[in-house]
């Protein structure tokens, strides 16, 4: 089984915890903290290929 740690802190987490993915409130909170102050952000979509865009064939 793959060992889980928190994101923010990198101390291992069990997949029964309650703050799961973070080890506690603590670290929930400084990521909720992390996504309000911008620091994070979701990268632009991929463009669509031309192969994506084609109808498929019947």
């Amino acid at each position: 089984m793959k060992q889980l740690v928190c994101p923010i802190c990198r101390k291992p987490v069990t997949m029964g915890d309650p703050e799961m993915p973070f080890c506690g409130e603590r670290c929930r909170l400084l990521d909720l903290g992390n996504w309000a102050s911008e620091r994070y952000v979701i990268s632009t979509p991929m463009e669509e290929s031309v192969e994506d865009l084609e109808e498929p064939d019947e």
